[in-house]
């Protein structure tokens, strides 16, 4: 009479410990690409503002906003903005509040001014990625926040709770850096959102911080 042969409990046990195994590697891999998405974005929310403080000490003028006179003669051809000291436009490109810019969004020539500037790399025209697949840029005001912010978009509730924590007081509601959650990839920054009173992280929220400069 032949018999089956079933799988022994060693035999079972083994094949636990390598799934065990296998699972704690890819959890570890994925923590180790979380942090980092955070250093990487703590990085550039410190190297933009410091660029921007770099320009203003070099040109006495705002990147973005400087005229197209004091621009053109440095840089060819280049457009610039009103000179007014206000940075036009949302950080995403868009409009902000409603003010439009007389030749282009200032929001987006910032980042023209500090790259032929040498003070950040890339190519000349559009607004930078960050490390989670959003944008980061500035903008004047946001969250009840005065002045210009530097914006970051599309981050998980994790990483968004990690930066605040970092740089501010881990609050979405207080400080000098707030969040919101987002109702659609790179969303605008309200004036006064009704902000969360911590991040909640329930893997299916995004969050928009801002952050004075």
């Amino acid at each position: 009479m032949k018999h089956n042969r079933g799988f022994t409990l060693v035999e079972i046990a083994i094949v636990l410990v390598i799934i065990g195994l296998l699972l704690g590697g890819v959890l570890k891999g994925q923590e180790l690409i979380t942090q980092a998405r955070i250093r990487n974005l703590v990085n550039d929310m410190n190297g933009v503002t410091a660029a921007i403080y770099a320009y203003q000490d070099r040109y006495r003028a705002l990147p973005g906003d400087e005229r197209h006179a004091t621009v053109s003669s440095r840089w060819a051809g280049i457009v610039g903005g009103d000179g007014n000291g206000f940075i036009c436009g949302a950080y995403n490109g868009g409009n902000s509040g409603g003010s439009v810019c007389a030749a282009e969004m200032e929001s987006r020539l910032i980042w023209r001014h500090l790259r032929l500037s040498g003070l950040v790399s890339g190519a000349e025209d559009g607004i930078p990625m960050n490390a989670a697949g959003g944008l980061i840029g500035v903008q004047a005001g946001a969250f009840g926040l005065s002045g210009h912010v530097l914006c970051a978009s599309n981050l998980s509730a994790k990483i968004a709770a990690a930066i605040d924590a970092q740089l501010d007081d881990g609050n979405p509601r207080t400080g000098s850096l707030r969040g919101m959650r987002q109702s659609a990839p790179n969303a605008a920054a309200d004036a006064n959102p009704a902000a969360d009173a911590a991040y909640q992280d329930d893997g299916s929220q995004i969050y928009l911080i801002c952050k004075s400069i």
